[in-house]
């Protein structure tokens, strides 16, 4: 999708991707420079509510740490 940036420098975000991330006016974003690539990031309020069961039933990573521990003992002694 491209979009042009006005002689203010203002961007406008197509009506579909502000339904699509719950974008509304006034909404905080944010501009990330990562080498290179901009990137516009919605601002959460409080983060960490935000952030909340976002691993929840996922694989655990420590267990796959341990596990991983194991295997490289495992080709070490054997």
């Amino acid at each position: 999708m491209v979009i042009k940036l006005s002689q203010k420098g203002w961007v406008v975000i197509p009506a579909a991707l502000r339904e699509k991330y719950g974008l509304k006016p006034g909404a905080a974003l944010q501009v990330v420079d990562y080498g290179g690539v901009l990137a516009i990031v919605p601002v959460h309020n409080d983060p960490i509510k935000a952030g909340a069961g976002m691993l929840k039933n996922g694989d655990s990573l420590t267990e796959a740490i341990v596990q991983e521990h194991q295997a490289e003992l495992r080709r070490e002694s054997g």
